[in-house]
């Protein structure tokens, strides 16, 4: 009888997925500040880097004691070694959080119809029901072919529920009718389209069953060889540590650092400001106190946050600069 108490009984389940710097980080803090008091949410977030940044930004501002269970999976697509990587860290977050709400934030270069069928196996068939499937995408992009040609771009808009169309407030006149066609030709009949900006999705949009069906889908990553994560190393004599990532087209770089270095939060806006990347994250312990940043090519956006054990970066880019760990160095308080 206790057993079944202790169950994991049908979790309304979102995956909230959309390509690099599409706003993913920004829905889900303001669907964060939307939760009703008496729910506790969890939120599973998936990282192509391998430092892990998303967590600290969660959790900086959503921890714990307001309901929120934050778990990562740093290191590119969780889907991968059949779902293995993604089992371990989501049976641990349900087992802790027993949530009222779980949030599946895949990498913006994962396989969103892999994770559908992670989330769909026997495995999860009692303990979860996938509610609607939410893509975020910015419609200027589509007169990008990077995007457009990108499996994974198409991907994540074939298995939506709901399709927001996010940065509305940079959007040429053109752009909202291109979305609306776009989804058209590449979504399921009956996609929801929605408009709006910075992330500011209204909690409705995630309620209601799937109704994609999960396909079978196969793709393949460089893995190189298998070693332990970044974020789960201790980190050495020197304080810091770097490491990197690639597939996709895409390169990563990041970088962590001991909690006794102390960052100048001038110095580090000035550098930040200056990085040509897709994406920049990045939590810092400053002389002025903690801070999250969250740079696209729209800019740079930088949020005072509650605490981080450690100062962690990751950058994203078509090709990285890793020679930019000597320019993070010097934003140290002297």
């Amino acid at each position: 009888m206790s057993a079944q108490k202790n169950q994991i009984i049908a979790v309304p389940t979102n995956i909230i997925t959309g390509f690099l710097g599409v706003g993913k980080t920004s829905a889900i803090l303001h669907l964060m500040k939307h939760k009703p008091d008496s729910e506790r949410w969890a939120v599973l977030v998936n990282e192509f880097g391998e430092i892990g940044v998303d967590g600290s930004l969660f959790e900086g501002q959503h921890g714990k004691e307001k309901g929120v269970f934050i778990r990562e999976v740093p290191g590119g697509c969780m889907c991968c070694a059949a779902g293995l990587p993604m089992q371990i860290a989501l049976n641990q977050l349900l087992s802790e959080a027993r949530p009222d709400r779980l949030l599946v934030e895949p990498t913006g270069l994962g396989h969103p119809k892999e994770v559908l069928q992670v989330l769909s196996s026997e495995n999860y068939r009692k303990a979860l029901t996938l509610n609607k499937t939410v893509t975020l995408v910015d419609a200027r992009k589509l007169s990008d072919s990077r995007y457009t040609e990108h499996e994974t771009f198409n991907q994540q808009i074939a298995i939506a529920d709901v399709v927001v169309g996010n940065k509305l407030d940079l959007y040429q006149e053109e752009d909202k009718s291109k979305l609306l066609d776009y989804v058209g030709k590449h979504g399921k009949i009956g996609t929801e389209v929605h408009f709006t900006q910075h992330g500011e999705m209204s909690l409705s949009h995630l309620f209601g069953e799937m109704t994609a069906e999960v396909y079978a889908s196969h793709h393949h990553h460089h893995h190189g060889e298998q070693k332990p994560l970044a974020s789960e190393q201790a980190l050495p004599e020197c304080g810091f540590l770097a490491a990197t990532n690639e597939g996709e087209g895409f390169e990563s770089v990041g970088w962590r650092f001991a909690p006794d270095m102390i960052f100048d939060r001038q110095k580090l806006c000035r550098l930040l400001t200056n990085i040509s990347a897709e994406r920049i994250k990045a939590v810092f312990i400053t002389s002025d106190g903690v801070f999250g940043y969250n740079q696209t090519e729209d800019g740079l956006m930088e949020m005072e946050l509650n605490d981080t054990a450690e100062s962690r970066i990751e950058m994203i880019a078509t090709s990285v600069d890793t020679g930019l760990e000597s320019e993070i160095l010097a934003c140290l308080d002297a």
